[in-house]
């Protein structure tokens, strides 16, 4: 796998299960825009293990995934996981995937920077690729939130 720099943007949920999918239909989004040139920006999908080779070879890691944990839907945190039970508990229907993983990564050793946005929706929707209001008029938050933290990572320090 060819990588535009150490600095990986990961959507991650089910596309096909409404608001579950705003990791992914974000990270689409953002395939579209000028980082894409700078940095990989990846639909992850429910992909799992099979996402293991990207963080393998990314230094830093932004992950996006819709989350139920009681919050407004639309809110949007930030939390910085280390290891896999940092990981919100009511991560959707890829959350054993996603733990599985770092549990790996810390195994080879090669744990990445993780940066996890968290958006909290009310529900699972068995299917439908439409996002609900809520969720839909937060990504250009989330996308520009993502992008800002994106340009902090990429800033080298100044030496004097």
């Amino acid at each position: 796998m060819l990588k535009k720099s150490d600095l990986l943007i990961l959507g991650i949920g089910n596309y096909l299960m409404g608001d579950e999918g705003v990791g992914v239909q974000t990270a689409i989004a953002m395939q579209k825009l000028p980082i894409a040139n700078q940095v990989d920006v990846v639909d992850g999908g429910t992909g799992g293990f099979h996402l293991l080779e990207f963080f393998e070879v990314h230094d830093k890691v932004i992950l996006i995934d819709a989350t139920l944990d009681n919050n407004e839907p639309g809110t949007i945190r930030l939390i910085q996981p280390r290891f896999a039970k940092d990981f919100p508990r009511a991560m959707s229907t890829h959350d054993i995937g996603l733990r599985d993983m770092v549990n790996a990564l810390q195994l080879m050793d090669k744990m990445p920077e993780i940066y996890l946005f968290v958006v909290s929706i009310e529900s699972i929707q068995q299917q439908g690729i439409e996002l609900t209001y809520a969720i839909e008029k937060t990504i250009p938050i989330l996308i520009e939130k993502v992008l800002e933290l994106a340009k902090q990572l990429q800033e080298k320090p100044v030496l004097i």
